[in-house]
């Protein structure tokens, strides 16, 4: 069962995550806390930031949230709200936000809601919550950044020794790695 509050703590961590609302207003809504759904999806929108999408892949969601369905969303809160008016108006805003050739979805529902019924809202499908791919996440333990040592400078002439140990006092003319080191 999910809660609301495993979302506060994502939002928490980034409250410009548009997908974070988008997610958390479906949650409220399936609680039938549907104020606090609307407000989700009014800021999920607003942080769309007049974008028709935004996608997610750089953060191990593969999914894009695209400002219609986040519209569509809202339009079947108010419907639960009984604000079927605002309803129509948040759907006809979604068909100037949707692509051209997909406009038959959002013509279905405003003819529901014109006909009183409700919407289902749409959703960030299931399994798909940041989780980055198999592959990404077995390439960032193979990474070597730094590489082998090298020696650049050392005082002791032909010097080969590459490693890390303590100083210690060492022998005119002459450089031994400890036993400890060697090891």
């Amino acid at each position: 069962c999910f809660s609301p509050q495993a979302f506060n703590k994502t939002i928490e961590k980034d409250n410009s995550l548009a997908v974070g609302y988008f997610q958390r207003g479906f949650v409220h809504l399936q609680l039938e806390m549907y104020e606090e759904a609307l407000s989700d999806y009014h800021m999920a929108f607003s942080h769309l930031r007049e974008n028709p999408f935004i996608d997610y892949k750089q953060l191990g969601l593969r999914h894009i949230l695209y400002a219609w369905e986040v519209l569509y969303s809202t339009a079947a809160v108010q419907c639960h709200l009984q604000q079927w008016q605002e309803a129509r108006v948040t759907l006809e805003k979604a068909v100037v936000w949707r692509p051209e050739r997909r406009t038959a979805l959002l013509e279905l529902a405003l003819e529901r809601v014109q006909d009183h019924l409700f919407l289902e809202p749409m959703l960030v499908p299931l399994g798909e919550l940041f989780r980055p791919r198999k592959k990404e996440v077995e390439q960032l333990d193979s990474k070597d950044f730094l590489g082998k040592p090298k020696v650049i400078s050392s005082i002791i002439p032909n010097d080969e020794y590459i490693g890390f140990e303590p100083l210690r006092p060492q022998k005119q003319g002459f450089y031994e790695p400890s036993a400890d080191a060697l090891r």
